[in-house]
């Protein structure tokens, strides 16, 4: 079967491609963004979402404007793809990936000497996240495949597959590369409230590549882990800081969980993830239309008029966390902080051992 690729950059239309997220597993849409004002909104309303796709969105978008920008001078049009990168900033605060993407592109562009030389970086750069992203999410399942016993019972929040990357995923993606190296796996996936990336998402992603799935909703995790039915929790993150992981809202709740029943819990995710040098007190986590709590798929759930607090993401502890598959290893915080600190500097990021 073709691999899923949510995003692509296509620079002699030029224009941004994305599988539509809202309306899956009903309908398998492909839109096209032509504008930062369209990517923009796709990114608001979670068409394109999860942190690595987030970070291919942004150096594509970076790219994109630089393709679509009118300007009579280097200068003049270097503000105006600024300013564009600004608006796609905005539109999710909380992952880091974005941040990065987008500024990986504008690097690569702010040294040219003309206009058409930082079209042709951008292009370059937008292409080196997406190829990056592809390879690293492969690192990050072969990696993760030492944690996964045979026979394992995983359990997984949210969406952190093929959709919410360039391809294969970061715990889906080690979920995929046990399931592809022969071990007898299932899966239970939580539906993630109050957008259902669990339910909507991931239940489709394993389905469609014949892995054993069942679909719980979040408040069943815990009786399951009391059965004895879970043997270990792999989740995704969109912030890794110093001390603590962001990640799906409902994240935290499947660590405590885990940690009272003596369970793995792991997270998955590159290294472009970690914002080593914040904690958790400094970052701004995302809160969402209300209306997303009051209605599911478009039913009301609640009174028009109750008070919502709907935040993105929740912080976990790096206590909680049994260790942090990346493509370069298993890492634990607050111990390996100085080694990914290294890494980060020293590395090319577009390579991959």
């Amino acid at each position: 079967m073709e691999p899923l690729r949510p995003i692509l950059f296509h620079p002699h239309i030029p224009s941004i491609e994305y599988i539509e997220q809202t309306l899956l597993p009903d309908t398998f849409e492909v839109r096209t963004a032509r504008t930062i004002p369209d990517l923009a909104e796709a990114i608001k309303r979670l068409g394109i979402r999860g942190a690595p796709a987030l970070g291919c969105a942004g150096a594509c978008g970076v790219a994109l404007s630089a393709l679509i920008t009118k300007a009579d001078s280097l200068p003049e049009f270097l503000v105006r793809v600024e300013s564009d990168a600004d608006l796609l900033r905005k539109t999710r605060p909380t992952a880091v990936n974005l941040f990065y993407g987008i500024d990986h592109a504008l690097t690569a562009i702010r040294s040219s000497h003309t206009i058409e030389e930082a079209k042709s970086r951008a292009v370059d750069a937008a292409q080196e996240v997406i190829d990056a992203d592809r390879r690293t999410c492969h690192a990050i399942g072969k990696t993760g495949l030492e944690i996964i016993p045979e026979g394992a019972r995983i359990l997984t929040h949210c969406n952190a597959g093929a959709l919410a990357c360039a391809e294969w995923g970061t715990a889906l993606g080690v979920i995929r590369s046990a399931h592809e190296a022969g071990k007898n796996i299932s899966v239970y996936a939580c539906e993630t409230r109050p957008l259902l990336q669990g339910a909507r998402l991931t239940t489709w992603e394993l389905l469609r590549d014949g892995i054993d799935v069942t679909l719980i909703t979040d408040s069943m995790a815990a009786v399951l882990m009391r059965k004895g039915a879970i043997d270990v929790v792999v989740v995704g993150a969109d912030r890794i800081v110093s001390d603590a992981v962001f990640n799906k809202i409902g994240t935290y709740m499947h660590a405590v969980c885990a940690h009272a029943h003596s369970l793995p819990f792991y997270i998955a995710a590159p290294l472009s993830t970690f914002d080593e040098e914040s904690c958790e007190d400094s970052v701004i986590i995302e809160e969402r239309d209300p209306q997303e709590v009051r209605k599911v798929r478009g039913c009301m759930t609640g009174p028009d008029n109750v008070p919502v607090w709907n935040p993105a993401f929740d912080a976990t502890p790096v206590d909680l966390i049994s260790g942090i598959i990346t493509e370069y290893g298993i890492f634990s915080l607050p111990r390996d902080i100085d080694t990914i600190k290294q890494l980060k500097k020293g590395k090319d990021m577009q390579k991959i051992r």
